[in-house]
């Protein structure tokens, strides 16, 4: 496996992207980057400093702040926030929600997209998110782009979180889905890389996806 190989993979949320990109970097021997996860990282230290995550000023001197770092463990890649492991409290409800602003304000994605570029440097990598194709890492080796309808998409969502306390209703999640995907249509980053390979994985399941990407990997 090539130290510079860089696998971009973009979609929308709940496109299935995250659990097909951990699949093609075990399959592929590359490390993992849900790049959502630094997002997160910064809404999760907003509200725990009581923050307005709308405030720009604000949440953007504190992304300035941060220092977010991709490790690997025992249990899988780890992300520390100025050394501190917050992996396990990224999916929490208040992360979940709050992270919509978060992501919508420019200086915070700007700061984030810098170091999401130093860590793609480190050796191969799977990179998954919005714009990856496009503004994080438009040389990539290869990029894909995974799209779905808003109801599977919603579906998958909902079966990822109805075990879960304070699991939304299927009909919550598709509604915050579509309000998700109308904010990310205003920018105009976010769409598919002209270099791209699209995939629908509408009738396609995790592995079947990753098998379609692995495979047009190897026969580059």
């Amino acid at each position: 496996m090539t130290s510079h190989l860089t696998i971009a993979i973009d979609g929308p949320v709940a496109s299935g992207k995250s659990t097909v990109g951990r699949i093609v970097a075990q399959e592929l021997g590359c490390r993992f980057l849900d790049t959502g996860w630094m997002y997160r990282a910064v809404a999760h230290a907003g509200l725990s400093a009581k923050l307005d995550l709308e405030d720009q000023d604000k949440m953007t001197r504190l992304a300035e702040r941060l220092t977010i770092k991709l490790v690997e463990s025992k249990r899988g890649e780890r992300l520390l926030v100025n050394g501190i492991d917050v992996t396990d409290q990224l999916h929490d409800s208040r992360v979940e929600q709050g992270v919509v602003p978060v992501a919508a304000i420019r200086g915070v994605r700007r700061i984030l997209v810098d170091q999401q570029r130093s860590i793609a440097t480190d050796g191969p990598i799977v990179m998954v998110g919005r714009d990856i194709g496009t503004m994080v890492i438009p040389d990539a080796t290869i990029k894909f782009y995974l799209t779905a309808s808003p109801e599977t998409r919603a579906r998958r969502r909902y079966e990822e979180r109805k075990n879960t306390p304070d699991s939304p209703s299927y009909d919550d999640v598709l509604e915050r889905l579509v309000h998700r995907d109308k904010i990310d249509s205003q920018r105009a980053e976010s769409h598919p890389a002209d270099d791209a390979v699209i995939i629908d994985t509408d009738g396609l399941d995790a592995s079947e996806t990753a098998r379609r990407i692995i495979d047009l990997i190897e026969d580059a």
